[in-house]
């Protein structure tokens, strides 16, 4: 694995040199780990067979199993870090009420419409299709390719070998299509004045276009927490992930021993909980404020850009191609629903700055909050809007939501359980619209009209 990180690093360096060359790929802001992923799936076994990535004794890459390691280092940084107070569900509904449903929303409804659609359209057009086909849609896009490799993970252990190739297609087809998307939507608004804060003919920052940051727009990637003289602090802070991940991997294989068996919780499941018992001790020490949320997010995000890479490189072109139809439909409806929640709920469930905010979560629930972000640079450049600091407030027990279906849906869909998930969660998503009708309340100013709030900035 470590030398096939070597390599997989080395397509990183070239794909970013290529992305700053090549202007095109810099004007579409493709990420740099999708360009690498296709390097080394160019340059791999499938096609020219040039970059020497390791092998199983069974014949197979053996980069195909690293997603499903990197997501469990991966989720294992999600409660790691000192985190402030987290304020009550009335806190959180009265401040950022609009943000909380209509982010839920998006995230609950398009698992709902994706199982739907796979049990209403899919299972009659495509009889001998497997039934959890459509499940790696929200998988891939309001999940992206982490939880693609933790749900893929799982319904490869039920039987479906082909599960990972097909979320992984649609992951990088999300993430391209909220990057590509989201600048034509960002082309319409401008002209159409939906922008608050930039003006029709704003140019991008050269940073976003080349991928190098100049000395002038850097920031600090997080605090140092521990004294280097003791121990640097990313040492500290990687020393913790892996700790983390440790613990997930023996108490797994605990539970293993004793059962002769796993009940069905996947090792990023357990990862989730080893990296909270870990904070929660540091915080019982009174040691928990000397992990610094800032730079474990780094740590997370280091994992996911090479998460990305290695999911890329192992889409098996064969699977894709025999499965061609059924991914183009499932693909159009996961851009269809995005866009529909952007236009139809957006600007009348956000209270002020809806194409922003919509925005926003267009890239979240295509891509991954990265993708989010960077179009929320493109129309809101200093971060004005108070978009991310209202998701940040809100996610809070978005994130809870999103976990529990990642863990539990897989689960029920390999028993056969299709239906009953699928109703709750659309259950959910009609209740989220109708409480932030009932509780916060829609604005129906037409799109280009300043709304209360807006007239400040």
């Amino acid at each position: 694995m470590l030398l096939d990180t070597c390599l997989m690093s080395l397509l990183l360096v070239l794909a970013h040199l290529l992305r700053y060359y090549v202007p095109l790929l810099g004007r579409i802001h493709l990420p740099t780990p999708i360009i690498a992923g296709a390097l080394a799936l160019v340059g791999g076994p499938q096609v020219l067979d040039v970059v020497p990535f390791s092998h199983q004794a069974d014949g197979k890459l053996a980069l195909a199993a690293y997603p499903g390691v990197l997501v469990a280092l991966l989720f294992a940084t999600l409660f790691l870090g000192a985190r402030p107070r987290r304020p009550g569900t009335r806190v959180v509904v009265r401040e950022v009420g609009d943000t909380f449903f209509y982010n839920l929303a998006s995230e609950v409804g398009q698992y709902a419409a994706a199982l739907l659609f796979g049990l209403l359209l899919l299972g009659p057009l495509f009889p001998g299709l497997n039934p959890a086909f459509a499940l790696m849609l929200p998988a891939g896009f309001a999940g992206g390719h982490g939880t693609v490799a933790a749900i893929g993970g799982v319904l490869e252990q039920a039987g479906w070998t082909e599960a990972l190739t097909v979320g992984y297609t649609l992951a990088t087809v999300g993430l391209v299509a909220g990057i590509v998307g989201g600048m034509l939507l960002v082309n319409v608004a401008t002209r159409r004045g939906w922008t608050r804060l930039i003006p029709p003919d704003y140019d991008l920052p050269r940073s976003m276009k080349t991928g190098f940051v100049p000395p002038g727009e850097r920031k600090s990637t997080g605090q140092e927490t521990v004294s280097p003289t003791a121990l640097d602090t990313l040492a500290w802070h990687v020393a913790l992930v892996l700790t983390a991940f440790a613990m997930a991997y023996y108490a797994d294989a605990l539970v293993r021993w004793l059962l002769g068996r796993n009940p069905g919780l996947p090792l990023f499941a357990i990862a989730i909980l080893t990296g909270a018992v870990l904070q929660k001790t540091l915080d019982i020490l009174g040691l928990g404020g000397y992990v610094d949320r800032t730079t474990m997010g780094r740590v997370g995000s280091t994992l996911s850009d090479y998460l990305v890479a290695f999911a890329v490189a192992s889409i098996e072109i064969a699977i894709v191609a025999r499965h061609a139809v059924p991914l183009l439909l499932v693909s159009l409806l996961g851009i269809a629903f995005s866009l529909s929640l952007f236009w139809f709920l957006g600007r009348r469930m956000l209270h002020n700055y809806w194409f922003e905010r919509s925005l926003f979560t267009y890239g979240w629930n295509t891509g991954v909050v990265g993708i989010g972000i960077a179009l929320l640079r493109v129309v809101d450049p200093r971060l004005r809007s108070g978009t991310l600091q209202d998701f940040g407030l809100a996610y809070v027990g978005i994130s809870f939501v999103a976990i529990t279906i990642i863990v539990t849906v897989p689960q029920l869909v390999v028993r056969g359980y299709v239906a009953l998930p699928a109703l709750v969660l659309a259950a959910v998503f009609a209740a989220c619209i109708l409480l932030s009708r009932y509780l916060i309340g829609w604005y129906l100013t037409p799109p280009d009209q300043l709304r209360e709030g807006e007239q400040e900035l």
